[in-house]
C-alpha cells in the first residue's frame, strides 16, 4: 500500500475522504449555515451523492442541487465555472464545500455566489489548506499537495490565495487537534487546519 493510500485510511480528521461527511471543517460549515426557517432556499454546489442537499432539506431549506454531472435524481447539471442560471437574489444560503478548487476561476464563481444570495444571506465555502504542516512532512518524501489531493483539483491554496476571494470583514477559520474535541481556530490555521472554512455574508 501506498503512503498516500495509507494517510487516507488513518481515522484521523484530516479533512480526508475517509471523513468526508463528519470532518470538523465540515461541522464549522454547517454552523454557518445554521436552521432554514419557513420559505428558506439553499443552492448545494457540487452536491455529488446529495448527503448534505438531504441533511439540508431536514433543515427546512428548499434545496437547489447542482454538480457539473449528476450522481442522485434531484441533482441539476449546472457547470459552476459558467454563470449560475438564477436570478438575482434567489437564496438565503448557498454550500459550496471541497468545489473552488476545482473550478477554473474562483473569484468568477464567487462574485455569482454574491449576485445569486438574497441580502443579508451566506455562502458557507471549505476548501483544502495545500499549507498544512503534513504536506512539509510529505515532501520529504517527494510528495506534494497535487500527488495528494484529489486529480481533479486545479488550485492548491495557501491562506493568502484565499483572502482576495473572502470579503474585508470575513474570517478564514480551520480547526485544530485531529483527534478528541476539535476546536474552531483563527489563528495559525495557515499551519495548523487541513481545511480553510469562510463565509460569505451578503450585505442587506
Amino acid at each position: 500500500m501506498s503512503l498516500i493510500a495509507l494517510l487516507k485510511r488513518i481515522p484521523v480528521d484530516f479533512g480526508m475522504e475517509n471523513l468526508k461527511y463528519t470532518t470538523k471543517g465540515k461541522e464549522i460549515a454547517l454552523a454557518f449555515v445554521g436552521q432554514g426557517s419557513a420559505g428558506a432556499t439553499l443552492l448545494d454546489v457540487g452536491c455529488r451523492d446529495g448527503y448534505f442537499s438531504r441533511l439540508f432539506e431536514k433543515r427546512g431549506f428548499t434545496v437547489t442541487s447542482i454538480d457539473i454531472e449528476c450522481k442522485w435524481d434531484k441533482c441539476s447539471v449546472v457547470d459552476a465555472n459558467k454563470p449560475l442560471p438564477y436570478p438575482d437574489n434567489s437564496f438565503d444560503r448557498i454550500w459550496c464545500s471541497e468545489v473552488i478548487e476545482h473550478l477554473i476561476d474562483p473569484a468568477k464563481t464567487i462574485a455569482e455566489f454574491r449576485r445569486v444570495l438574497k441580502p443579508g444571506g451566506i455562502a458557507a465555502i471549505t476548501t483544502p489548506n495545500s499549507t498544512f504542516w503534513l504536506y512539509s512532512v510529505l515532501r520529504l518524501f517527494g510528495k506534494t499537495p497535487k500527488d495528494v489531493q484529489n486529480k481533479t483539483h486545479i488550485h492548491f491554496f495557501g491562506k493568502s490565495d484565499l483572502q482576495p476571494l473572502s470579503p474585508a470583514d470575513s474570517m478564514i477559520y480551520g480547526f485544530f487537534p485531529y483527534l478528541g474535541p476539535r476546536f474552531r481556530i483563527s489563528r495559525g490555521v495557515g499551519l495548523l487546519s487541513p481545511t480553510f472554512v469562510f463565509a460569505i455574508r451578503k450585505q442587506a
